[in-house]
């Protein structure tokens, strides 16, 4: 009787190590998250690592390109995404959600918007629209600039250019990253030169430089100069393998103003995306309670306690 108890004893013991009384599995104490090297998803997920830091668990990030995040996802190589651009991304999501190894959990941002973009004394000139933008294409080197390659906004201009569309068949996609981009934006509007960009929002591009989107790319990158929501995507069945993290996910949800503030932090300010996300928290405690309802720590005790304790301390 007594080797029995000590039995059950150790593997109980065991059971609590290799689980953590969040009843979760051990796996689950580490979170691997992906990104694109874009400034807002470098920001929302600092500060969805931030309150996980605080609850008790471990991130991960591997920086992925858009189609390689969506492959990786959908062979559980990573376990969430917080950058879903709906609709200019859903071409590329698509065939994961026919064959169900990627999900989307919830929409954790509304009101953005992803399109091109001029300087604004390019739009007073009359590059108003994509149909203009071909009449300018000596001043504009018949070139267009976007961001990494892969990402979903060049993959609609190169098929812009491909089909033709709005006189386009003879430019170019100027491919890089999003600072080279930025920097580029800069150097174009100092020397009064106009230029077509990837443009969105919420982005500290919108308050740096004097920009204006341009109408008629419905077609292309939606209505309403391209209104999108930004959804988080998991890999197949990780909210309910990972149920305490789960909940943080369902309830993770941000505003244009908070990721403005965060960008010009990260942009601008040089700050370190960790860094500025946990200032950030420390001075918007507000958010937590609606974050952290029904989340527990790793260990099982209360959530919104151990994270305000964590941001405190720091």
């Amino acid at each position: 009787m007594y080797k029995r108890f000590l039995f059950f004893a150790l593997f109980c013991l065991w059971a609590s190590l290799s689980y953590g009384y969040s009843q979760e599995p051990g796996k689950c104490q580490t979170v691997h998250f992906s990104e694109p090297g874009w400034t807002d998803i470098a920001a929302t997920t600092a500060v969805a690592s931030q309150v996980l830091h605080g609850l008790g668990y471990k991130t991960e990030s591997r920086f992925l390109s858009v189609p390689f995040t969506y492959a990786a996802l959908s062979m559980g190589e990573v376990d969430v995404f917080l950058g879903y651009w709906k609709p200019s991304m859903s071409p590329i999501l698509r065939p994961y959600e026919e064959n169900k190894s990627v999900e989307t959990v919830r929409f954790n941002l509304r009101g953005a918007k992803y399109s091109l973009a001029v300087p604004k004394f390019a739009y007073d000139e009359g590059l108003k629209s994509f149909k203009d933008i071909s009449k300018y294409s000596n001043r504009l080197g018949s070139r267009i600039y976007g961001v990494e390659p892969g990402n979903d906004g060049n993959r609609i201009i190169l098929s812009m250019i491909k089909n033709g569309s709005d006189n386009l068949g003879s430019f170019r996609l100027v491919e890089s990253s999003e600072q080279a981009m930025l920097s580029e934006i800069a150097v174009r509007i100092a020397a009064h030169e106009p230029i077509v960009f990837l443009g969105w929002e919420p982005h500290p591009m919108n308050a740096r430089f004097q920009i204006a989107y341009l109408s008629d790319g419905d077609a292309f990158f939606g209505p309403n100069y391209g209104a999108a929501m930004v959804g988080t995507n998991t890999r197949k069945g990780y909210i309910q393998e990972c149920a305490n993290v789960g909940r943080f996910l369902l309830n993770l949800e941000f505003s244009l103003f908070m990721e403005n503030e965060l960008m010009n932090k990260i942009v601008d300010e040089g700050q370190d995306p960790e860094k500025a996300a946990n200032l950030w928290l420390r001075r918007n405690m507000n958010v937590l309670p609606v974050w952290l309802k029904d989340v527990k720590t790793w260990n099982g005790s209360d959530g919104l306690s151990a994270v305000r304790n964590f941001l405190s301390l720091k």
